[in-house]
């Protein structure tokens, strides 16, 4: 069986949620890489290098500089004659092209998985992760996207694919590219953070949530995330969000800093490997998970945490 994964990279450089995907594929049979983008030499080489990719198709073209999903779907089609299934991380690039792919081979997603059981048969979560679904597909094309947090990431050396250029499908014309506002994080990026320090709409605003969280999170070393609540109040930027419609993450550690602990927020970080919670409410849902709970004033706890850190 050969598989097709969607190399995702920014500036040059890899990102983390590709090597997951390889290591996902690998249960599969033979894994080839994607590699589209303007002047990704560089991104071809290193996916080359990945422990157990076999080959590297390439696609360099002005119409994929930026990853538009209107774009890149057909080159994938167009390559899946060869292969069997396409995988891609389960990413907001993952998410916008997968189900495209999908669409155009005529079969049905599988969205999200946790395992790789046989060829044909998955494990995926549903209703936010309080339930874990087998699927088995008979379509005769797998298009699946992958939780990265549920496979370990494939060495990034080690690995002597062969790289091959693929002729580019060109600008499928229904979308362009406006503009794009990144923000520049200091901190470790969410996905790939060790530790992570989050917080919840009880830190009241955004100066209140830098002014707590932020002392804390620079002297663990560590990321800054939020619930949905402190986002859609406009305490910090929609990346800094984890819960099922943001980032999922799993670190060593996760600081739960005034986040009562709904659904939508444990689905993303409940696979954290030591969770710690800190709320004034002793019965509040973060308590069900957190292997450590401290109750009181947030005001009071994390500056002296910090203080004494």
């Amino acid at each position: 069986m050969k598989t097709l994964v969607w190399v995702e990279h920014e500036n040059g450089h890899l990102k983390d949620a590709t090597l997951a995907v390889v290591t996902a594929a690998s249960k599969l049979g033979e894994v080839h890489l994607i590699v589209a983008g303007e002047g990704v030499g560089a991104v071809a080489d290193a996916a080359a290098r990945i422990a157990g990719v076999q080959k590297v198709h390439v696609a360099d073209d002005a119409a994929y500089a930026h990853a538009l999903a209107e774009n890149v779907a057909p080159l994938i089609v167009d390559l899946m004659g060869h292969h069997d299934a396409f995988l891609a991380p389960a990413t907001s690039h993952g998410k916008n092209i997968a189900p495209r792919v999908a669409a155009l081979l005529d079969v049905m997603q599988i969205s999200d998985i946790l395992s790789v059981e046989s060829e044909d048969t998955f494990t995926r979560p549903t209703y936010a992760g309080n339930a874990i679904a087998t699927v088995k597909s008979k379509d005769a094309k797998k298009v699946i996207t992958v939780r990265g947090t549920a496979f370990e990431k494939a060495a990034t050396e080690g690995g002597s694919g062969t790289i091959e250029a693929v002729a580019a499908t060109g600008d499928a014309g229904t979308s362009s590219f406006v503009g794009a506002e990144i923000v520049k994080l200091e901190r470790p990026e969410l996905t790939s953070a060790k530790i992570i320090v989050s917080g919840g709409r009880a830190l009241k605003d955004g100066p209140t949530f830098e002014a707590t969280i932020y002392p804390l999170a620079d002297k663990l070393g560590a990321a800054v995330g939020a619930s949905r609540a402190a986002v859609d109040a406009g305490y910090v930027p929609n990346d800094y969000q984890v819960g099922q419609t943001g980032k999922i993450v799993a670190p060593e550690v996760y600081v739960a800093v005034g986040i009562s602990g709904a659904i939508q927020h444990l689905a993303g970080m409940k696979d954290s490997k030591t969770i710690v919670a800190i709320n004034k409410d002793e019965d509040a849902p973060i308590f069900q998970v957190a292997d450590i709970g401290l109750v009181g004033d947030l005001f009071k706890i994390v500056p002296e945490l910090t203080e004494k850190l």
